[in-house]
């Protein structure tokens, strides 16, 4: 099993510079972190394509497939539940995924690492 490590909240910017069904890069803590808003809702996973290789997930297509809200890379296009960050596409396959919560009009990026 896994150990995972929660860091600090990291604000990051505020509300109105993340654009509905769009991404943003943002650097939190050393980890390129992409940020997406959909509705009313703020999803944060790494920003590093893990087929790929490449930091381009926030470039990534914004969309749904069977409620679920998702990213699919603008690589290969595999697609990533944004909630849980596991590949539709591709088993065995996942974006981590951190904490995020909008405080006072700042969006807040929590990490979640391995130890």
């Amino acid at each position: 099993m896994t150990d995972m490590m929660t860091l600090e909240w990291t604000a990051v910017c505020g509300l109105d510079r993340l654009d509905h069904e769009r991404g943003i890069a943002a650097l939190v803590d050393g980890v390129q972190v992409a940020l997406f808003r959909t509705g009313d809702e703020l999803y944060a996973v790494d920003n590093l394509d893990p087929v790929g290789g490449a930091y381009v997930m926030s470039r990534g297509i914004v969309g749904s497939r069977g409620g679920v809200p998702t990213v699919a890379s603008p690589l290969h296009k595999q697609v990533y539940d944004l909630r849980t960050g596991h590949c539709l596409d591709l088993p065995g396959v996942a974006l981590p995924v951190h904490q995020v919560r909008c405080r006072d009009g700042l969006v807040e990026v929590r990490l979640r690492r391995e130890e």
